[in-house]
């Protein structure tokens, strides 16, 4: 590069790439033939386009062509744009200075090396790509007479092909990619190709990113090594609970409910960022459903078994295990969700009284406005999701966490395809990577009911909307108290629509907003000192989020602290501390319990 004259330039042992090669070729050779096996049964399944996406782009195609004149402003702007590009780019050629036509955004982590701003020929690189991808996505954007479902899936994917399309993602365009080349003698890119091969045996065929050390984690070991036991389990979880590590406890436990889509140990990753043994550690007497990871044999488990045999059994359990006639409870995610419809099921048969509060985590039970996931659901998609359930009973847990990842490719895609491929690096050992991996399977049944009766139908919060176990539910007459945390940068469940449950509890409701996104704001301890969170001392909430968070107040600090000052009014006085498998119900076995620690192949 010429802003670097003197890197040196290491040339291969030709010996030693040669082995390297042809264990390279062989290793491809029998992955094209696995491949090709398995592309027989796939293909009678009729489904050339199973994300329906083709249809959404054929309809805004249309809707352009039927304005050109627009299409040509757009165009025009671009040229523009390019213009300018080109006068500034010919004055830093000449050696003058001149102001960037466009910056990446401060978040934006792909061009963080000096030289896409020191050398003025990837600066143009760079420039030109952001301007492109400005110019593509706010076309697309402006295409006028979409239904709201097929804009939105318009842009996701145009936004999936211009993150795609990175000069980053190329070894000619990255300037790190071609130094690291240079001074290794292509020994990154053998590396990487190595990297890549291992990524697509491990997932059989196909592309299985590895994101962090799996060798450095260890379930029980050193990640979910809250010291407990499991006191009670179902088919569908085992129950842990905690040792206490204060003398007197809460009179009132807590059972924390998480989703099933991942496992439960997001909450007891280390000692340094567990809020299971922070909690813990405030006097709480914590408990916590484990779900199991189902196969073939769970595929007709459907949503009430996971509301009988998921929260409704722990809370029974929790009861036997402490003596006390009510509890406090936690939903996460999804757990949250069956947690909203397990308490307008109590409440409905008048049995809401065993719980004296609830709190929910980045929860959605009203699915009119879902985000970016909005995209994956319309009937097509469901019929095609539904018909490769229905072959294993189940949705493998690497289809989930690929859509998930889509929703940060920047992050949990492509920044790893730099690294592992182009680089040739291996990842660092992270512990929210290594938990991220760890994939779910989805049983056929809940999952088609979850997604057709709330994402597609959003019947959750239509009176008498859903039915379970014959009694129609209805999350408006629901009056626990309760604290709801949402996530301002969350992907998966916006603050903007989890916000709409605050109007929904006729009980008291505390709305908390935290930094940061859908993980990352949940799992931060008071000791970190990284994210505040806003709250508002209103009696009544206003009923949109705009109005609410202009009135509400920043705090610096976790809020784990805030939550835990909620939550002492439910505390129901002092206990002696409890210790796991002395009461009713004796331990099973050691915390962290069997059924987390079955995982998929990496």
């Amino acid at each position: 590069m010429a802003d670097q004259p003197g890197t040196p330039v290491k040339l291969p042992d030709p010996v030693e790439l040669s082995k390297t090669m042809a264990e390279i070729a062989e290793r491809s050779q029998r992955l094209v033939t696995e491949f090709l096996k398995r592309q027989a049964p796939e293909s009678q399944l009729g489904m050339a386009d199973p994300l329906n996406i083709g249809g959404a782009f054929l309809e805004m195609t249309a809707r352009m062509i039927a304005n050109p004149a627009k299409l040509m402003q757009a165009q025009f702007t671009l040229w523009q744009d390019y213009m300018t590009l080109w006068q500034t780019a010919t004055r830093r050629f000449l050696g003058e200075e001149a102001s960037p036509v466009i910056e990446p955004a401060p978040e934006d982590r792909r061009f963080k090396d000096t030289a896409w701003d020191d050398n003025a020929v990837f600066d143009y690189i760079k420039q030109s790509y952001l301007l492109t991808a400005r110019w593509l996505q706010s076309t697309v954007r402006s295409v006028e007479g979409l239904d709201d479902k097929t804009a939105k899936k318009v842009d996701f994917y145009t936004r999936q092909f211009v993150d795609a399309m990175a000069p980053s993602n190329f070894v000619m365009t990255n300037p790190e990619v071609i130094r690291a080349t240079m001074e290794t003698g292509g020994e990154n890119l053998v590396k990487g190709l190595q990297n890549l091969l291992g990524d697509l045996e491990r997932g059989k065929g196909k592309l299985s990113i590895k994101m962090t050390d799996f060798e450095a984690f260890e379930i029980g070991r050193n990640i979910a090594v809250t010291p407990g036991k499991v006191v009670f389990q179902t088919p569908l979880m085992q129950l842990i609970q905690y040792t206490p590590t204060t003398a007197t406890v809460m009179k009132r436990p807590l059972l924390v409910i998480p989703p099933w889509i991942n496992k439960y140990y997001i909450l007891d990753l280390r000692e340094k960022n567990s809020f299971v043994k922070w909690a813990v550690d405030q006097g709480i007497t914590v408990f916590v459903v484990s779900w199991v990871n189902p196969d073939e044999k769970l595929a007709q488990m459907t949503f009430e078994d996971y509301m009988h045999q998921g929260p409704l059994a722990a809370m029974e359990a929790v009861k036997k295990a402490t003596g006390e006639k009510s509890l406090n409870v936690i939903g996460y995610c999804l757990g949250g969700t069956l947690l909203a419809a397990t308490m307008a099921y109590l409440t409905a048969k008048g049995q809401d009284k065993q719980v004296a509060s609830t709190t929910y985590f980045t929860t959605m039970v009203d699915f009119a406005e879902a985000g970016e996931l909005g995209v994956f659901i319309d009937e097509e998609q469901l019929a095609s999701l539904e018909q490769r359930m229905s072959e294993k009973g189940y949705l493998e847990g690497t289809a989930m966490a690929t859509t998930f990842n889509m929703l940060r490719a920047n992050d949990l895609i492509w920044s790893f395809v730099v690294n592992n491929y182009l680089l040739g690096k291996e990842p660092f050992p992270f512990d929210l990577l290594y938990w991220n991996a760890d994939s779910t399977r989805m049983p056929a049944a809940m999952h088609s009911f979850y997604l057709r009766q709330m994402y597609q139908e959003n019947k959750l919060v239509q009176p008498g909307g859903i039915t379970l176990d014959g009694v129609p539910i209805d999350l408006r007459r629901v009056r626990t108290p309760t604290f709801i945390l949402s996530t301002r940068e969350d992907h998966i469940a916006p603050w903007r629509s989890t916000f709409a449950a605050t109007q929904l509890y006729k009980g008291p409701v505390r709305f908390c907003l935290a930094a940061s996104g859908h993980i990352a704001g949940v799992v931060n301890p008071p000791a970190a000192q990284k994210y505040g969170y806003w709250v508002s001392d209103a009696k009544k909430l206003p009923p949109s989020p705009e109005e609410w968070l202009a009135t509400a107040t920043q705090k610096h600090g976790s809020w784990w602290t805030e939550w835990k000052a909620w939550l002492d009014q439910f505390a129901d006085g002092e206990a002696p501390a409890r210790a796991p498998g002395k009461g009713k119900l004796k331990a099973i076995e050691d915390a962290p319990g069997a059924y987390v620690k079955v995982r998929l192949t990496h």
